[in-house]
């Protein structure tokens, strides 16, 4: 590294709170598929700001949507309308089929929202006792860092020492529907889902779990909610995760690629039944909702479908797959993933998947690990075929090296 690279990383260390343990890179400038370090090496993003920048970095049409209406308007708050709100909640919900759209930032707002929502549709409308509501969630899931979300978490290290936790929450293991319809009770109010656990290292269910899940939502009036903030938009090869089984969520959440990584937009989706008891100073964000959000999401999603990026999606996702599957290795123990969502998992005797990440670096790409053992693999949806077996090279030649 040079000093210069080195300072940077000091300087983050010196003054920032050490919640985060980056790979030693330190990244200046982005377009497409590509990131470049304050050195000039350009490497190949897999990691896509954990799936926020899909539509590649800097798309210029997003930047310019996002240029022309920061010369215009960029905040009101809701205490008055603007002339973007209104075609934003047109589009998306044109778009997903929903009813009801509640415009946040972060994903894991649009997480306690959607909570919240269930909760008071669950006492004002399904009936529960005032202060008796369940919402069901699954084993290692990831929904975010609010302290509302991580006392339902799994992950020693994400919920560790931050408690006393709120109640309300059963957990069932991920991928079993009969789990799901044995916690279910009167007072159940919603099931809180990711329809691939991305944070656990992109775990798929098995097919017809999602078909079940739907069923028993509806056998027992209970909510589905689905969490497709990472799955959304693309990711997986269809528009929403939920497609490949042909269901549809009572609510849906997305953020993350909602502006393509350009600003913090998420959005809460449901029917009419949710969103529909909230009343005025009930709930709200100064910033959800704001023009300039609003105008950078309408133009993300419209090159999303436009560019034909969901199609990519699948089509490249299928080749990276295959290609991944065909690396033989003895540091692999399995290879996983839905369209453009891959995972490659280590032999505990291969070592930390950090240090294949670091190796990755050192050919020009950028990969991170989760979960000790697993190398996540998540590229914007605009990469090429070209651009997949030149990773695919870089890839079979450092899992086969014994780095443990």
């Amino acid at each position: 590294m040079s000093s210069s690279v080195i300072d940077f990383i000091a300087t983050e260390a010196r003054f920032g709170a050490r919640n985060y343990e980056p790979i030693g890179v330190v990244l200046s400038r982005g377009e497409g598929v590509w990131v470049w370090d304050t050195e000039g090496n350009r490497y190949l993003d897999c990691l896509s700001a954990y799936s926020a920048v899909s539509q590649g970095h800097c798309h210029p049409k997003i930047l310019a949507a996002m240029v022309e209406q920061a010369h215009r308007l960029t905040l009101t708050s809701r205490a008055f309308h603007n002339d973007q709100l209104a075609l934003f909640y047109e589009e998306i919900a044109a778009l997903t089929g929903s009813h009801k759209v509640l415009p946040m930032n972060s994903g894991a707002e649009a997480v306690e929202s959607a909570i919240k929502s269930v909760r008071k549709w669950g006492y004002e409308v399904k009936g529960v006792p005032d202060g008796q509501a369940e919402i069901i969630v699954c084993a290692n899931n990831f929904h975010g860092r609010t302290l509302g979300i991580v006392g339902f978490s799994t992950d020693p290290e994400t919920h560790g020492h931050f408690g006393p936790f709120a109640p309300g929450f059963k957990i069932i293991p991920f991928g079993d529907a009969a789990a799901l319809e044995e916690a279910i009770t009167p007072n159940t109010v919603a099931f809180l889902v990711e329809p691939i656990q991305g944070e656990a290292g992109v775990v798929i269910p098995p097919a017809g779990y999602f078909t079940e899940v739907r069923e028993l939502c509806t056998a027992n009036n209970v909510m589905l909610v689905l969490d497709e903030i990472q799955t959304g938009l693309g990711r997986t090869g269809k528009l929403l995760a939920e497609q490949h089984e042909g269901i549809e969520a009572d609510v849906t959440l997305l953020g993350k690629a909602l502006s393509g990584g350009f600003y913090p937009v998420s959005a809460v989706l449901s029917n009419n039944d949710v969103l529909g008891t909230l009343r005025p100073g009930q709930h709200g964000s100064t910033f959800g909702g704001n023009p300039l959000a609003c105008a950078v999401a309408r133009a993300a999603i419209r090159v999303l479908v436009e560019e034909g990026m969901i199609e990519n999606a699948a089509r490249q996702g299928a080749r990276f797959l295959e290609g991944l599957k065909d690396i033989r290795a003895n540091t692999i123990r399995e290879v996983r993933g839905r369209g453009l969502m891959l995972a490659v998992e280590l032999h505990p005797e291969a070592g930390r998947a950090r240090r294949y990440c670091e190796a990755l670096q050192g050919k020009g790409i950028l990969a991170k690990d989760t979960h000790e053992q697993t190398i996540r693999i998540a590229p914007p949806l605009v990469i090429t075929s070209d651009q997949v077996d030149w990773a695919l090279e870089r890839l079979a030649s450092t899992l086969t090296q014994d780095l443990s």
